[in-house]
């Protein structure tokens, strides 16, 4: 079994240093591999991203990332990926990786994503270039998506991204921002390729549990949701075929229902 750890949206910057760091501190004890769902800071700017570095750097295990919107916020998007790599955490977008562990090769994929809604509710390519724009910008990040699941050579295969490929996983948000939490052409993408499972964040009010069309395991991992350090998830020669929640304060271990 490959064992991934996997949170999102924890906003971090000096106010927040240390919440996780307890927790985090057990990793290498129980799981393999850290993916961070987006949304790492709160405006997205170098002095969080060093916050991030101080809080998820040096782990003992590998860390992986996509960004979130609230990383793009005050536009230091390259001071924030080179402040993040330097501490060791791989930034992915649209990209893929491949990690290798004695249960095998685990490639990860990931994209921060962008919204547009799901079937039968969803924007099109059609009218002002505004929208076109929106709709472009969605077409192209998914397009990126599966083009990296599809080119990783790895036993296991997972997608990482912020915001989610399906509506299963909103449930709990208001209907009216569907469209501005993620987009059906993420869910293509995922679908794509031979897929174990996949994660994103963004959803604050959302669900934790969803299925693409193509019938992949989705799991909203937001902090908010989850309300722990991190969840992991057990990857093996049945995909998912055991789930386990870590709790941070007592940093025990219980199936999920």
């Amino acid at each position: 079994m490959i064992r991934i750890a996997a949170v999102g949206d924890v906003h971090l910057d000096e106010d927040v240093v240390g919440r996780f760091r307890p927790a985090l501190d057990e990793l290498p004890d129980c799981a393999d591999v850290l993916l961070l769902a987006g949304d790492l800071t709160r405006h997205g700017t170098e002095a969080e991203a060093r916050c991030v570095a101080r809080e998820f750097g040096g782990l003992g295990v590998p860390v992986v990332t996509v960004l979130g919107n609230h990383d793009h916020q005050c536009d230091q998007v390259p001071q924030v990926v080179k402040v993040l790599e330097e501490a060791g955490i791989r930034v992915l977008e649209g990209e893929g990786i491949v990690l290798e562990f004695p249960a095998g090769r685990l490639g990860v994929a990931g994209v921060k994503g962008f919204g547009g809604g799901f079937a039968g509710r969803c924007a099109s390519d059609f009218g002002e270039p505004e929208m076109k724009a929106f709709v472009r910008t969605t077409n192209e990040s998914a397009e990126a998506l599966g083009a990296a699941l599809r080119g990783l050579d790895c036993d296991l295969l997972v997608a990482l991204t912020h915001y989610s490929p399906v509506p299963d996983t909103l449930a709990g948000e208001p209907l009216e921002i569907y469209p501005f939490l993620g987009s059906y052409q993420l869910g293509q993408a995922i679908d794509s390729a031979p897929t174990a499972l996949a994660l994103h964040g963004h959803a604050h009010a959302g669900s934790e549990r969803g299925t693409t069309p193509g019938g992949v395991r989705v799991r909203n991992v937001a902090h908010p949701v989850i309300k722990q350090a991190y969840s992991i998830f057990h990857l093996g020669d049945h995909l998912d075929a055991g789930e386990v929640s870590r709790i941070g304060q007592s940093g025990t271990q219980q199936p999920w229902s």
